[in-house]
C-alpha cells in the first residue's frame, strides 16, 4: 500500500502542475481528495490493518493529503495571478490625449511673448527691470503712492483685499506702481526701470476686461528730467514696438501719483490712424496712463524732489498682445483654447 500510495501522489502532483485554469484545477482537486477520491479508499482500508502498519501508513496519507492540498493551493495563486493579468490587459483603457499623430513642441503663451518683447525693447533704451510682491500691504500700494485712505482716487481701483493683518491692510496689488516705491526704497537715482507683472481688481470678466490680468510700468528718476522727457520716450518706445507708421501722443489727465498727468495714445494699429471701427473712425486708441512723479511720492521713499525729477508711464500687456495681433476678446487670452494659442 505504500508504493501505491507514492505512486498515487506523484500522479496527483503532476495532474495539479499541468492544470490550465482555475477549472481544470478544481476538477482535479475534487478527483485526488474529495470523498470519492482513490486517497479517501486507502484511508478507508487502515482498518483492516495491524495497529503498527495502521500508524504507519495513516502517518503517510496524512503526510500525501497535507502535500498534495499545498500543491493545489500554490497552483491555484498561480493560475489566479495568471487570470488577473489577462483581465488588466483586457480591461485597459488608453487615456494618452493625442492632439495630432506628431505633437509639436509648446511655446510661450501670447502674453509671455508680449511681455518678452516689451521688456526687450526697454533694455534697448537703457532701462532695467525690476519685480516685486504680488500681494502688498496698504502704504506701498496706496499711501506712498499719494492716495491716502481717505482719497476719492481710491474708487479708481477695485480692490481684492487679503485676510491677513488689520482689516484692508493687506490686497492683490491693483497696479506695478508698488514697484516703483520699491525701487526707490532700495536704489539711490538715477533710476532707469520697467515693472512688469500680473495685477489684480475686482472687475467682472468681459471682452475688455478680466479680474487678473498684466501691466508694465516705467519709472525714470534723475536730474533734469521734464515732460518732454516723457514724451520722447514714449514716442521711441511705440516706434520701435509697433513700427515707424504708428506715431503716440499725449492728452491731459488726471493720476494721484503724477502732476501733470497724461494718457498716452497711439495711431490705431489697424487703420494707422485714418480711421475704422476699432478706433471709432478717430484714428487712435488709449495705450495707458503717464506723467511727471507727484513730488509727495519722492517725500514718501525720502528722495529730494528739489534736485531730483522724474516721470513714470504703465500699460497693460494684455491689450498690447490684443493689438498687436487683431484679437477682439480678451478672455481668449485666459481660456487656454490649444486652438488659439497655437496661432501664435
Amino acid at each position: 500500500m505504500i508504493e501505491q500510495l507514492e505512486q498515487l501522489q506523484a500522479d496527483a502532483a503532476a495532474r495539479i502542475a499541468a492544470a490550465a485554469d482555475l477549472d481544470g484545477l478544481h476538477a482535479v482537486e475534487i478527483d485526488v481528495l474529495g470523498k470519492r477520491s482513490t486517497l479517501t479508499d486507502l484511508r478507508k482500508q487502515l482498518g483492516g490493518l495491524d495497529p503498527d502498519e495502521r500508524r504507519t501508513l495513516g502517518q503517510r496519507l496524512n503526510d500525501a493529503k497535507a502535500q498534495l492540498e499545498a500543491a493545489v493551493v500554490a497552483r491555484r495563486a498561480d493560475l489566479e495571478a495568471t487570470a488577473r493579468t489577462a483581465q488588466l490587459a483586457a480591461e485597459r483603457l488608453d487615456l494618452t490625449e493625442r492632439l495630432d499623430p506628431a505633437p509639436a513642441r509648446g511655446h510661450l503663451h501670447l502674453v509671455t511673448q508680449t511681455r518678452d518683447r516689451l521688456e526687450d525693447v526697454f533694455v534697448g533704451l537703457g532701462f532695467t527691470v525690476a519685480e516685486g510682491p504680488e500681494v502688498e500691504d496698504d502704504w506701498y500700494n496706496f499711501e506712498a503712492l499719494n492716495i491716502p485712505p481717505s482719497h476719492p482716487a481710491r474708487g479708481m481701483w477695485d480692490t481684492l483685499y487679503v485676510d491677513a493683518g488689520e482689516p484692508q491692510s493687506v490686497l492683490l496689488r491693483t497696479h506695478t506702481s508698488p514697484v516703483q516705491i520699491r525701487v526707490m526704497q532700495d536704489v539711490a537715482p538715477p533710476i532707469y526701470a520697467v515693472m512688469p507683472g500680473r495685477v489684480y481688481r475686482r472687475d467682472t470678466a468681459d471682452a475688455s476686461h478680466m479680474p487678473v490680468f498684466h501691466q508694465i510700468e516705467g519709472l525714470v528718476v534723475d536730474r533734469g528730467i521734464t515732460f518732454a522727457d516723457l514724451a520722447g520716450t514714449l514716442e521711441a518706445f511705440t516706434s520701435a514696438y509697433f513700427g515707424s507708421a504708428i506715431h503716440s501722443r499725449l492728452r491731459p489727465s488726471y493720476f494721484p501719483f503724477t502732476e501733470p498727468s497724461a494718457e498716452y495714445d497711439i495711431n490705431c494699429v489697424f487703420c494707422e490712424g485714418s480711421g475704422c471701427r476699432t478706433c471709432a473712425q478717430t484714428g487712435w486708441l488709449e495705450l495707458g496712463g503717464c506723467g511727471m512723479v507727484h513730488p509727495n511720492v519722492f517725500a514718501a521713499v525720502g528722495i529730494d524732489p528739489e534736485e531730483w525729477s522724474g516721470f513714470a508711464f504703465g500699460f497693460g500687456i494684455d491689450r498690447l498682445a490684443l493689438m498687436r495681433h487683431g484679437v477682439d476678446d480678451l478672455r481668449e487670452l485666459f481660456t487656454n483654447d490649444v486652438r488659439f494659442l497655437r496661432q501664435f
